[in-house]
């Protein structure tokens, strides 16, 4: 005998989460509208604003994703393709506005040579994006993963001479194409509960090193530093440890 109600209540659940499964794709299609936002105030100077604007899409970004696997939103909607939609948002927030804002701001070399090394940046971050093995299998980053919108925050806040500022982006650039490793925070599971308590930290002094633009607490700004710094130096450990790891792995087999 068919137990109709548990049918019912079967139904009513798999209804409940495609809706659910909708609102993550919308959540997650809200960071174009902040890309907008982005665009509007780069291009009106209102700098500040414009990175608080990049500050909501990496939130949006950074919690879209566990969201879909909490509700499984591959199997809800199979044939709407999140993962596309999250490249093109992606690609807007993290590299064309603020390769934009970076050109905007004067915070490359004039002319010729700064406007070609931020074409530089929106093509090997084109490249970057839609290379299939961009992440890996064991959850990390392959090459530099086009944190542009933090590199310009910086790059702004240092205020650096714009020669320094050009030869910086040109490197992280090429690193785009460098078969290394970075650290995915929310996913590399190598460290990951200190990898995220210290993106806490981060988080809550950059957003007060926003809230206080023009004027920086120092304090504040070596906090947030620290954490990019852990960044680059705990992907590059990890990447060695990994390697020797297959290299032991590779000797013993051979053996």
């Amino acid at each position: 005998m068919t137990d109709e109600p548990a049918i019912a209540m079967a139904v009513r659940n798999r209804t409940r989460l495609r809706y659910c499964a909708w609102l993550i794709h919308l959540y997650t299609a809200s960071g174009a509208v902040a890309a907008l936002f982005t665009f509007r105030y780069t291009a009106n100077s209102e700098f500040r604003a414009a990175f608080i604007a990049m500050a909501f899409a990496l939130v949006i970004d950074a919690t879209d994703g566990p969201l879909a696997r909490a509700v499984e939103i591959r199997e809800q909607l199979p044939l709407f393709d999140g993962a596309l939609l999250d490249n093109i948002v992606d690609y807007l927030n993290y590299v064309a506005a603020p390769a934009f804002l970076m050109l905007r701001a004067s915070l490359l070399e004039p002319g010729l040579a700064g406007l070609g090394v931020a074409a530089f940046v929106t093509l090997a971050s084109a490249y970057g994006f839609c290379r299939i093995d961009a992440k890996t299998a064991d959850h990390y980053f392959r090459g530099f993963p086009s944190y542009w919108n933090l590199a310009a925050f910086y790059l702004f806040v240092f205020a650096w001479p714009t020669i320094l500022n050009t030869l910086v982006v040109a490197i992280l650039a090429l690193m785009v194409f460098a078969p290394i490793k970075f650290i995915y925070p929310n996913r590399t599971i190598p460290m990951r509960p200190l990898t995220l308590s210290f993106a806490v930290i981060w988080a809550i002094a950059t957003v007060a090193l926003l809230l206080e633009m023009p004027a920086y607490n120092r304090i504040l700004l070596y906090t947030s530093v620290a954490f990019v710094v852990y960044y680059f130096v705990m992907s590059l450990v990890l990447q060695i440890r990994t390697a020797r790891v297959t290299h032991v792995s590779l000797g013993v087999i051979s053996e």
